[in-house]
């Protein structure tokens, strides 16, 4: 390697570590919106609501539907204007939504309460893009580790998130109660747009796996190829099994006689579990490859129903939550890689938002029906229909690694 070739490697390794631990700030900060929601929602929703609770998910599944449906928005948006102001957009409407639930517990308006949520979930559809917009930002040794690094940014979400509700959400108790959590999130949203503009995006180069290619491909021919749909969907079955769990977690901890600070703290265990193991994730692809992180992250879901099943003891729901947690980041940023190798840097706005869109509205779907299944069958009926989920996820990624191996050897 020429002199000139190590000082451009250099250099981009230095944009890429930049661009990686600026997002991991946004994620810490802006990111810390999701367990302020997911730690609150159906509490408050239930709250709003009153005697008939059928619909105390519904906030949650708002902010996962804002998700989904941000998810095209805004890519299209940092197609047109950038990533660095389209992240900072993010952060302000995250901040509106904040406004909104605030506004909707002084009124005791159910739906508006699932509206400012919803707009806090457009707001965090950006946020999903910040792990993408790492791995571009990098050499293709380094992809893994830049997602890593981004989501290791959760674990002060996860304690940033949860810590504002214990100590905010009655600062306007006894006359409007949570409003407190929503008015900091606010505050939250505006600090993380002023650090999201010290971004230094590189201009487009092409995307590791697809070197040569030049100009977009049809977006069928992106979507039909097996690492895709075996990527796709063991993203969708980790995080989608994640939130149909997590979101019911809180409502079955006050039912069984747990205060909401109890479970409150196991939101927080819970995040903390999620970006974690992000440190390390990244180290462990490149040791293990992709696909045997994924599985193990399946098992880890798998592992966490189990745990649940057992007992409904607060260490029971604590323990689970951790371990649904781990096998989550596990499940997540390996599928995440392995989706980031089927396109070219032409081709990354469509397909992730594409992507997004898929995955956050199967999300969305499970979080709502998550407090159906829990008012009408019981918690060990939402922690049980992990399974069928995981073995699903774990034959089809099998499958597709069978299949790529098997053309890789003619």
């Amino acid at each position: 390697m020429t002199t000139s070739a190590v000082q451009k490697h250099d250099a981009a390794m230095e944009n890429a570590r930049h661009t990686a631990l600026i997002l991991s700030a946004g994620q810490a900060i802006v990111g810390a919106a999701a367990p302020i929601c997911i730690a609150l929602g159906a509490i408050a929703g239930s709250y709003l609501l009153g005697n008939d609770k059928s619909l105390a998910t519904a906030p949650v599944a708002g902010y996962n539907i804002g998700v989904a449906l941000g998810a095209l928005p805004a890519a299209a948006l940092m197609r047109a204007v950038g990533r660095r102001r389209g992240f900072v957009a993010g952060a302000f409407i995250t901040a509106l939504g904040g406004i909104l639930a605030a506004t909707a517990l002084s009124s005791v308006s159910f739906w508006l309460f699932a509206l400012g949520l919803l707009t806090v979930g457009i707001g965090g559809s950006f946020v999903q893009q910040y792990r993408f917009a790492a791995a571009d930002a990098a050499p293709s040794l380094f992809k893994p580790k830049a997602i890593s690094w981004v989501l290791a940014g959760g674990v002060f979400a996860a304690i940033i998130g949860p810590q504002l509700v214990i100590w905010t959400k009655d600062a306007f108790a006894p006359a409007v109660p949570f409003a407190g959590a929503f008015v900091g999130l606010v505050g939250l949203s505006l600090i993380g747009a002023f650090l999201l503009n010290f971004l230094r995006l590189p201009p487009a180069k092409a995307s590791a796996g697809i070197e040569h290619a030049s100009v977009s491909r049809p977006i069928v021919t992106i979507l039909s190829q097996p690492k895709f749909i075996a990527g796709l969907l063991c993203a969708i079955g980790s995080y989608s099994m994640m939130s149909f769990v997590m979101t019911g977690a809180p409502l079955a901890m006050v039912d069984c006689g747990f205060s909401t600070d109890e479970a409150t703290l196991g939101i927080s265990w819970h995040v903390l579990a999620m970006f974690g193991p992000s440190f390390f994730t990244g180290r462990l692809i490149d040791r293990f490859g992709k696909v045997p992180v994924v599985l193990f992250g399946l098992f880890l879901l798998a592992a966490c129903s189990i745990v649940a099943l057992a007992g409904i003891n607060l260490a029971n729901f604590w323990i689970a939550l951790i371990l649904l947690g781990i096998g989550w980041n596990f499940g997540f940023i390996g599928s995440t890689a392995i989706v980031s190798e089927t396109y070219t840097d032409e081709e990354k706005s469509r397909v992730q938002g594409i992507h997004d869109f898929l995955l956050f509205g199967v999300v969305a779907f499970a979080s709502l029906m998550s407090g159906q299944v829990l008012n009408e069958l019981g918690w060990n009926t939402v922690v049980s229909i992990v399974f069928p989920v995981v073995i699903i996820c774990a034959l089809g990624l099998i499958a597709v690694t069978r299949l790529e191996k098997r053309r890789s050897s003619y």
